[in-house]
């Protein structure tokens, strides 16, 4: 793993110049994505029968793509109690947290005039869920939920099937904790394309979220404008400022927990600490042979893995601020000083019992977060997603007759005269008849 001393003033070059993050636009899967996006939406349930016995190997006829409720009890029965009362437990502490953000309408009165701001639900949203030979019950809570909350109607779930055909029953189990009965085996980016665009058996969504591979990610990014998405991500990436009093075994541990993800991921330790630093290196080392995914884990730090050494804590939450990382780790004594100075994170995590791992499945915030950077103008998924916000307006005769004249000037200023006379006509006394 690299480790970059960056002493002096902070230079954002500098900074970015010693990491990579993977730019979809040079991937060679987004054409692939491409043409699959335009072959669902041009041939629809049919098109997405030929992908998967093409791509997963299965024979669906349309009907077998719907999950059905047997099978969704099935699932029930290849849990474990402990597994389900867990999902259970997440879904209540993610839901009284998402609570908290639902917005309220408002009013202001003036001159008899009445404005404001409503709140509408959007009618459907969709949900996407890795598969396959994985279970990502997790994805399919901290999607849901917002939507559940935000009151949105219809909620769809698609997740791809496994070697049998079927979806994860941990992945069915926590569609049914959330009370979602629209299920779809299917996966990839000809699911993206089924609820952006519809066809004869699945219903078009207003909105899709939900994390995914590059295909996903980049038919996406491809059907945007048709739906709204909720971000274009990237590979998980955390960041860690520590300093001499943190404990390397947490740090080194945490770290590792984003590299198990992918090859791509990335780990990156700020310290003030080259005795941290140290340490860190060799718990890397140790805890490298003792997990599970330790091929995908070591890959991950050693390509991208990175340690900036700084001049003070002060430098280093330049330093993350610069990099604007998923997830933000803050290990050093009197932690909650340093929150008011992070300016770009998609979640901050203080202290050392604030692992970044209880964000991914429990404590309650989303972990759907800004990936890449684009923490500078991101923030997580969240009920507000899932919410429009139209202005209403109903104005008096005396409020009209109070802003006229100055709407009137304005819209002559830009030279669109029917504006003007829109207003004009109904300051008429008395007014015209038509």
């Amino acid at each position: 793993m690299k480790t970059v001393r960056l002493s002096g003033l902070i230079k954002e070059k500098d900074v970015l110049a010693n990491f990579t993050r993977i730019n979809i636009e040079d991937a060679s899967e987004t054409e692939v994505a491409k043409k699959i996006v335009e072959e669902v939406k041009a041939d629809g349930d049919e098109a997405i029968l030929r992908l998967i016995k093409e791509i997963e190997g299965h024979e669906f006829s349309v009907d077998e793509l719907r999950v059905s409720q047997e099978e969704i009890k099935d699932a029930k029965k290849k849990v474990s109690l402990d597994y389900i009362a867990a999902i259970k437990d997440a879904y209540g502490r993610i839901f009284a947290f998402h609570e908290n953000q639902l917005p309220k309408e408002w009013f202001i009165k003036d001159k008899g005039s009445t404005l404001g701001q409503l709140i509408r639900p959007l009618k459907r949203a969709g949900v996407y869920a890795p598969g396959g030979q994985a279970s990502y019950p997790s994805s399919v809570l901290m999607g849901a939920i917002p939507a559940i909350v935000a009151k949105v109607a219809e909620i769809a779930l698609c997740s791809p099937p496994d070697l049998e055909g079927q979806i994860n029953p941990k992945t069915l189990v926590a569609a049914d904790v959330c009370g979602i009965k629209e299920i779809y085996k299917i996966g990839g980016a000809s699911a993206i394309a089924a609820m952006a665009y519809g066809t004869r058996s699945i219903k078009k969504v207003d909105k899709i979220v939900g994390p995914g591979n590059i295909y996903v990610t980049a038919a996406k990014k491809e059907v945007i404008g048709q739906v709204d998405i909720d971000m274009i991500a990237g590979p998980s990436e955390i960041v860690i400022i520590a300093d001499s009093s943190a404990n390397p075994v947490y740090v080194a541990s945490d770290m590792l927990a984003q590299a198990e993800h992918a090859q791509d991921a990335t780990a990156i330790l700020i310290t003030d600490s080259n005795d941290i630093a140290e340490k860190v290196k060799k718990e890397l080392d140790d805890q490298l042979k003792q997990i599970l995914r330790s091929k995908i884990a070591s890959d991950s730090i050693r390509q991208r893995g990175r340690i900036f050494l700084v001049d003070g804590l002060d430098k280093a939450v330049e330093v993350a601020n610069i990099i604007a990382p998923e997830h933000l780790e803050i290990m050093v004594e009197k932690a909650t000083n340093y929150i008011n100075q992070v300016q770009n994170a998609g979640a901050i995590f203080v202290g050392d019992f604030s692992v970044e791992a209880l964000g991914d499945y429990i404590a309650g915030p989303n972990h759907v977060l800004p990936t890449m950077g684009t923490a500078r103008f991101y923030s997580a998924l969240s009920v507000e997603c899932f919410i429009k916000k139209p202005s209403f307006l109903w104005i008096s005769k005396e409020g009209f007759m109070d802003m006229a004249k100055s709407a009137k000037t304005i819209a002559e200023a830009e030279g669109l005269d029917a504006h003007s006379r829109s207003i004009a006509v109904r300051e008429e006394v008395p007014p015209r008849r038509f």
